[in-house]
């Protein structure tokens, strides 16, 4: 397995290089929206420690990512009505992985409409803005 690379996209959008639509940030990780989602509401989480993904995160990292990632689940599901949701994380690129900075997706799904494809439109930012205040709204409830 190849070293982990600080300059990937995450980690510039963890240090603020990269503008994000950021939902929600504790000590360990910080989650935002993919400016390329496959549904209404498809967010990031990602650990702050720099690892590459699932074979190199500590148990204790992982663990701080997965609460994260449920506490996005639940809120995005409130947020925009779904019927339920998907959560995908890939390690390394014979798996799919793109960024090479672990993260989870975190997809709610509406039964009867499909997914976009992945990483085939970019999302209007007015939509993402609109849709990172509903999850911030449901987030707080």
């Amino acid at each position: 397995m190849t070293v982990y690379d600080d300059k990937n996209i995450f980690a510039k959008v963890l240090r603020g290089e990269i503008p994000s639509y950021k939902l929600y940030e504790n000590e360990h990780t910080f989650a935002f929206l993919d400016i390329m989602p496959r549904s209404p509401g498809h967010t990031l989480v990602i650990p702050k420690s720099p690892v590459r993904g699932l074979l190199d995160i500590s148990a204790d990292a992982f663990a701080e990512v997965a609460r994260t990632t449920k506490r996005i689940a639940v809120a995005a599901v409130r947020a925009f009505n779904a019927d339920g949701v998907i959560i995908q994380q890939f390690s390394e690129p014979a798996s799919g992985q793109v960024v090479l900075h672990m993260h989870m997706h975190v997809m709610p799904v509406t039964q009867g409409i499909d997914l976009l494809p992945a990483q085939t439109r970019k999302e209007d930012p007015k939509v993402l803005e609109q849709h990172a205040a509903r999850l911030i709204a449901a987030l707080r409830e």
